[in-house]
């Protein structure tokens, strides 16, 4: 029997939306702050992925400059009718407090790869939205509604449902609030499916951590009432803390071709040196607090059973998600590894890698400037969340080693450059190259291990005299929960170990207590800060990435 092995979609990829368009199968998953805005990665055989699309890169679809960590693109859903694509999506700018600003927009296309329409406003009464197209034609959106005069941290109201005009290009007529979900509360991500004769409204519940779960109910009418699926649970981890998949909710649901069913579902992996959950529970401390994970939210694929008139199963019993699933009876088909190095030239970046927040790339980075090197301008600050010239890539692996080659003359102290794993302005580890006050280079790393709300960053090494010129080759390797530091003057030089141990932990959703916890996942890659303003740019020549199997 062929397996698919979980997760399908490694490294932050959460929310998954799927469709399936003939043989073709596509999921959308959340980007957040990163840029340009949903993931949609594409499939023959619900085993072997690739990267598509990135579907929101003008400014007229997206503009997340001044979004929180782990605001901006939340849970996208992807759905195929009438001819076209149609993905709906948020753009969280405010996610604290007892009020989220969370804006809910429309655009379609004829194909994956577009061209996609500049964005229709559809509402801003709360996020996870998603779009249902009945039989009949009539075309409804759901979304969970935030209530924000509730206390005791449930403001989550309830899925309201509203029918979509096509013709007028704004939702219509009444808002109805058809279900307010299950004692385990906190209830959205709503996808709605007509089998049977029946409605399926499918939600998540629990919240995002370790108490996650997807919940099932249903009603012979679209608007209600839905009755909650006797089993409550259709997939959770929460009471199976030894489970390799964790924080398992947030579902979708596909048929095949041969009339089988798939839930595709988000979940994490956390590092085994950091699962000591009942020695953190006997010490007064949460799971949540305990268990880290630094590739954040994944997307990972189970089999399901659904028989006429009844609530879906896992097809492997129970409702913890399994590491390995049958797969269904299609042919393979594999996709060209991505390569491990990167190189730069005129046009694109290279797929991999993405940047934070801003329409305007041009003003972050340059392709043309210098043949052959990514230049990054050096822009604001690490805690900026606006002009942040980051650019990276996802963290896909638990052991790998990451290696960049610099060339930059900072003037001074506020001018600093280098190769960085990143989880948002108060989780970084940051190899950079500077100055000091007279202009002498120097290497140096900034350290802010989720401090928050001190923020403070740390210096945990002296700073290391540079040649006045050279590139200098910088290098990471990370083993779970370690990161080291490493650096070399020229190409074949010996490298430098920078002799400390740095906590990759640190760089998760689960770590620290402030704003931009729990949403995104590790990024590692290249960046360039000028806090003078004067925008000293810093050229990078290469980018590599490697995977460790035999230490991961």
């Amino acid at each position: 029997m062929t397996e698919i092995r979980n997760p399908i979609l490694p490294g932050f990829n959460p929310d998954p939306s799927i469709v399936r368009v003939g043989d073709d199968y596509y999921i959308a998953t959340s980007t957040f702050e990163w840029y340009p805005g949903v993931q949609i990665h594409y499939s023959r055989d619900l085993r072997n992925w690739r990267l598509a699309k990135r579907p929101l890169e003008r400014a007229s679809q997206l503009d997340m400059r001044g979004d929180p960590d782990s605001g901006g693109v939340w849970a996208p859903c992807l759905t195929h009718a009438d001819g076209l694509f149609w993905l709906i999506y948020t753009d969280v700018k405010r996610r604290d407090g007892a009020w989220k600003d969370s804006h809910n927009y429309l655009v379609t296309a004829p194909s994956v790869d577009g061209p996609w329409s500049d964005p229709i406003y559809l509402n801003s009464s709360g996020f996870d939205p998603s779009l249902f197209h009945d039989e009949d034609g009539r075309k409804w959106l759901l979304n969970m509604i935030w209530d924000h005069n509730q206390t005791g941290g449930d403001r989550f109201g309830g899925i309201v449902c509203q029918e979509y005009s096509v013709d007028e290009q704004r939702l219509t007529g009444p808002v109805h609030n058809i279900y307010r979900g299950t004692d385990h509360k906190l209830t959205e991500g709503p996808h709605l499916y007509r089998r049977d004769g029946w409605y399926y409204l499918l939600t998540a519940e629990g919240g995002t951590g370790y108490d996650h779960a997807a919940t099932m109910a249903r009603s012979r009418d679209l608007l209600g009432p839905y009755e909650t699926d006797p089993a409550k649970h259709l997939l959770t981890s929460k009471d199976a803390p030894d489970a390799y998949l964790q924080r398992a909710g947030h579902a979708d649901i596909v048929e095949t071709q041969d009339g089988e069913h798939y839930l595709l579902h988000l979940c994490s992996r956390p590092l085994d040196e950091t699962r000591g959950i009942e020695t953190g529970r006997a010490k007064g401390i949460h799971a949540d607090d305990v268990r880290r994970s630094p590739l954040g939210r994944e997307t990972a694929i189970q089999k399901l059973v659904w028989p006429e008139g009844e609530f879906p199963r896992l097809a492997h019993g129970g409702c913890v998600p399994a590491a390995s699933v049958a797969a269904p009876d299609l042919p393979e088909h594999r996709f060209e590894p991505e390569p491990a190095r990167l190189t730069f030239a005129p046009g694109a970046l290279p797929q991999p890698l993405q940047w934070l927040r801003s329409p305007e790339p041009e003003r972050l980075f340059s392709l043309s400037e210098r043949p052959g090197a990514l230049r990054l301008f050096g822009r604001e600050s690490p805690g900026s969340q606006f002009d942040h010239a980051l650019v990276a890539r996802r963290q896909t692996d638990l052991a790998f080693s990451a290696e960049t080659e610099i060339d930059v003359a900072p003037g001074d102290y506020q001018q600093f450059a280098g190769l960085i794993s990143w989880y948002g302005r108060f989780k970084f580890h940051y190899l950079a190259v500077t100055a000091d006050a007279t202009g002498n280079r120097l290497l140096t790393v900034y350290s802010c291990a989720a401090d928050w709300p001190d923020a403070r960053v740390s210096y945990p090494i002296a700073p290391i005299p540079l040649p006045a010129s050279g590139t200098v080759r910088l290098g990471m390797d990370v083993n779970g929960a370690s990161l080291r530091f490493r650096y070399a003057l020229s190409e074949g030089a010996e490298w430098h170990d920078l002799g400390i141990t740095l906590d990759q932990s640190a760089i998760s959703d689960e770590a620290g207590n402030g704003p931009g916890n729990n949403f995104t996942g590790a990024f590692v890659g290249m960046c360039a800060h000028d806090t003078s303003g004067r925008g000293r740019p810093a050229d990078f020549l290469h980018f590599t990435y490697e995977p460790n199997e035999t230490l991961a």
